[in-house]
């Protein structure tokens, strides 16, 4: 967003205003503002990137947390990545049927399963991976190479704080 006679003018991609200039008042100085249209920012633009490999951005982690830790409950799974397990669960149904994971259930808890990543989840995973390099090298450009630890400890800590 761009300042233009006082008021902040969402702008498109191509760097165009949009057809109206809109007053935010206080929004315009409110963390929590703020940093739900960065995350928007952030998220269309990881959005963009990931379409090339042809999946939708939210995959990338559930795939890098399964991934990193094969094995892994999908209630670990949901605490992991920040989702209630019912928003996990159609998550998890579609990367199955589309076999990129795998489910497992246990011997001893006929109940529980534990995720893996397929062969074609670990390439999947890895083309999402070199995307999200490119994504956070633009991020870099914006928030400053030399500034990244600081603008992490302070999200981390917004998020061990309230979350």
């Amino acid at each position: 967003m761009a300042r233009q006679g006082g008021k902040r003018v969402r702008r498109g991609r191509n760097g165009k205003a949009g057809a109206e200039s809109v007053d935010f008042g206080p929004l315009e100085q409110w963390v929590g503002f703020n940093l739900r249209m960065a995350q928007e920012a952030a998220f269309q633009a990881f959005s963009h990137l990931s379409r090339e490999v042809g999946e939708k951005p939210g995959r990338f982690a559930t795939l890098t947390l399964i991934g990193r830790n094969g094995g892994i409950s999908q209630t670990e799974l949901s605490l992991a990545s920040g989702r209630d397990k019912s928003s996990v669960t159609p998550v998890v149904e579609d990367l199955v049927q589309r076999g990129l994971i795998k489910r497992m259930r246990l011997a001893r808890d006929r109940r529980a399963y534990r995720l893996h990543l397929t062969a074609s989840g670990k390439r999947t995973l890895a083309l999402l991976t070199a995307c999200a390099r490119r994504h956070e090298r633009n991020l870099d450009r914006v928030i400053g190479a030399r500034e990244r630890r600081r603008f992490l400890a302070v999200l981390r800590k917004i998020a061990a704080g309230i979350g």
